[in-house]
């Protein structure tokens, strides 16, 4: 692990060693890619990220789905619209992807009970041709994605060719437009996880050629952290379609008695707030397997893993108050 060494520069310390996508304290411009379905932990993501946009600290240029399930656009309008957003921009991957609805169901529910203007996937935009429009037209090094799914639009962005939103290939496009990658992947020091296993030929295509840093908050960050629970048990908060996802999915599972493992969230309140003071950064390499199995080499460049430095109960808190606004 490289230790960060304070260097102090005009008055104020910086790190002499963390990367220029590391300091920069602007505000964001954020495109969510999740696969809203297969777990709930993505609706938790989606309330950390609107929080936030509340309060000034991301913009949201769109939401988009890595997964086919016939409900995720409407699950998607469904948060957005709830959020007072029903505008931001909803991209479904199209052609070879996964195809996971909600085991508990919470998904039919949402597009039930509440309104939202997107109905159908066919409503929706295609995900690489959204993901091309808004990059071209973003300011240089100016966006910052962040995956809690699947990675098959990650790649199919970076194998993209020109097209009439912009000269440039994916990979260059990505290059120019994109600060960095942050992405809920990975179980390290080496394992199976799902979000990689699921379309592990997309998972290799993008960790062995991705041009930007990425940062990974692996299953080891998100399976300590457990939340919802404070959530609905808040008689405060009444038609929330957060609270009702996590009051009917959590009492359906033994292991979600303390709440749900928090994987997704984490990555969004890195993307947007930065690793401080939640985490430390070791710098490496993810080695993807043609199996779906990853790696990690500390040897390697490029690649940043998130490892715990705040206590988890404050991590907790912290995600149940940005959940619970």
């Amino acid at each position: 692990m490289k230790l960060l060494t304070p260097l102090r520069i005009g008055g104020s310390l910086l790190s002499c060693l963390l990367p220029f996508f590391l300091l920069a304290q602007t505000t964001p411009n954020v495109i969510l890619d999740t696969d809203i379905g297969p777990d709930y932990d993505d609706v938790g993501a989606m309330a950390v990220l609107h929080t936030l946009a509340d309060s000034g600290q991301v913009n949201i240029l769109a939401t988009v789905a890595s997964n086919q399930s016939k409900y995720i656009a409407g699950v998607l309008s469904v948060l957005n619209t709830y959020f007072k957003r029903p505008n931001i921009p909803i991209g479904v991957v199209r052609g070879r992807g996964v195809n996971m609805i909600a085991g508990q169901k919470w998904d039919s529910l949402l597009v039930a009970k509440y309104p939202h203007k997107i109905k159908s996937n066919d409503q929706a935009e295609d995900a690489l041709a959204l993901y091309r429009r808004i990059l071209a037209a973003q300011p240089d090094g100016s966006v910052t994605l962040v995956t809690v799914g699947f990675l098959t639009n990650m790649a199919d962005l970076l194998i993209s060719k020109p097209d009439k939103y912009s000269p440039l290939s994916g990979q260059d496009l990505i290059k120019k437009k994109v600060k960095k990658l942050v992405s809920m992947a990975g179980r390290f020091p080496s394992s199976r996880e799902f979000n990689v296993d699921r379309d592990p030929v997309s998972s290799k295509i993008v960790f062995d050629g991705w041009p930007t840093p990425i940062i990974f908050s692996g299953f080891e960050i998100g399976m300590a952290i457990h939340t919802g629970l404070p959530l609905t048990r808040n008689e405060k908060i009444k038609n929330s379609p957060v609270k009702d996802v996590f009051a009917l999915s959590i009492p359906l599972s033994k292991q979600d008695e303390n709440g749900r493992m928090s994987w997704d969230q984490t990555a969004v309140l890195v993307a947007i707030k930065g690793h401080e003071p939640y985490y430390t950064l070791e710098e490496g390499r993810f080695i993807a397997r043609d199996n779906g199995v990853s790696d990690w080499n500390p040897a390697g460049k490029g690649h940043y893993r998130l490892v715990e430095k705040m206590p988890v109960p404050q991590v907790e808190r912290v995600l149940e108050d940005l959940m619970a606004r």
